[in-house]
């Protein structure tokens, strides 16, 4: 049985996206990393390029989900600030991660735990709530590349104009990711397709090194784990 802290890192691992910056959003520089030009050399070298650089830099992305049937997946990253998934569509919620720390909404919670054939019944007042996890990783992890990928030339593409390689990654013949990085410098995630057991998304990263403002719920909207499933009688 899949736990339920697990179950809550897979509702975002999953995600697909890429939006638009707000109006109050404020360039970033680029850093040292993301000016490197590192077109060359293994898959290996080009994913750790790709991930030091979004890792470092601010971005936003949206799209459709392999685990929520559909619905709308939107991310924003802010290095200093977290990270934030918004899901709208058939079901709604919210998800932050900041130092290490997962919080997410009761509904989407509840959701998540549905998706691993896990029942339970949110009481109508902690349906504003968020439970809190620690993933004991960056946040960083929820669109970071894995390390295993190899370049699939035959999937090479541009995306919105920009020349990309394809990395692809198999866990399994019914579970396989397409990511779509730049071709040259700065080394960045441009595109990510899924497929898990003949469900698709498709997500598309944008708006690099402009900040947008994450504001993590109030302690008294939070809510351990432990504390939640006590509540639950989960």
């Amino acid at each position: 049985m899949t736990s339920p802290s697990r179950a809550a890192a897979v509702a975002a691992l999953l995600l697909v996206g890429a939006v638009a910056c707000s109006d109050n959003s404020e360039d970033e520089k680029p850093t040292s990393a993301a000016a490197d030009d590192t077109t060359g050399g293994s898959a290996a070298a080009r994913i750790e390029a790709v991930n030091k650089t979004m890792r470092t830099t601010a971005f936003s992305a949206v799209g459709t989900s392999t685990v929520y049937d559909g619905a709308l997946q939107s991310m924003t990253w802010n290095p200093q600030q977290g990270l934030r998934i918004e899901v709208s569509g058939t079901i709604g919620g919210n998800m932050y991660c900041r130092d290490g720390v997962t919080y997410i909404s009761s509904s989407l919670f509840a959701e998540s735990l549905k998706q691993q054939g896990q029942v339970i019944t949110v009481p109508a007042g902690l349906d504003d709530v968020y439970v809190t996890t620690k993933s004991g990783q960056g946040c960083d992890a929820y669109f970071a590349l894995s390390p295993t990928g190899s370049y699939a030339p035959s999937d090479d593409t541009t995306v919105n104009g920009t020349p990309a390689r394809a990395v692809k990654v198999s866990a399994s013949a019914s579970a396989t990711d397409t990511y779509y990085v730049s071709a040259k410098g700065p080394a960045y995630l441009l595109k990510l397709k899924s497929t898990r057991d003949g469900r698709t998304s498709s997500t598309t990263y944008v708006d690099f090194g402009k900040k947008k403002t994450i504001t993590l719920p109030g302690a008294d909207k939070t809510m351990t784990m432990d504390a939640f499933r006590a509540r639950t009688g989960s």
